[in-house]
């Protein structure tokens, strides 16, 4: 198989691209653009099921499909956003942790998920955080035994 860049990478070269594939803000960061793609599909399906939005029957009926279609998009936009911002701050918590411990067990996610939760719910007051650390934690915990059952 031949390299398309017409050498072969030195092992300098992969030590250097390993440190930054490895590193939590690459992570974070590659973490936040997969969820902004999948928060994204999620809003698109999820605004289809819903019928919250009323559309002026007076209205043509391209006027309708024009609002119908804009407010698909203003609610997958959103919902990507928030996926996005959910999944690095998780993805990133839970790689600095991991670090600091220099463990991979599932206290780890679990931190990971009461950090994400109380950052979440951080605007709306300590009550908030206190139950989305503690609901993020064990759902966290709950994917975390679901995922690694076989081990």
């Amino acid at each position: 198989m031949s390299n398309p860049f017409g050498r072969t990478p030195t092992q300098e070269e992969r030590a250097a691209a390993a440190n930054v594939t490895d590193s939590c803000a690459f992570k974070a960061g590659f973490s936040g653009i997969a969820g902004y793609g999948i928060g994204a599909v999620f809003g698109l399906v999820l605004s289809g099921i819903e019928f919250s939005s009323p559309v002026d029957t007076t209205a043509s009926t391209k006027q309708q499909i024009k609002t119908v279609f804009k407010d698909m998009g203003n609610k997958s936009l959103s919902s990507a956003k928030n996926f996005a911002l959910m999944a690095a701050i998780y993805s990133g918590s839970e790689c600095m942790i991991e670090s600091y411990r220099a463990r991979n067990d599932i206290y780890n996610s679990i931190a990971a998920g009461c950090v994400t939760g109380g950052a979440l719910g951080m605007r709306s007051g300590p009550r908030a955080m206190a139950v989305g650390c503690a609901g993020f934690a064990a759902f966290s915990a709950a994917i975390d035994l679901y995922m690694h059952k076989d081990d």
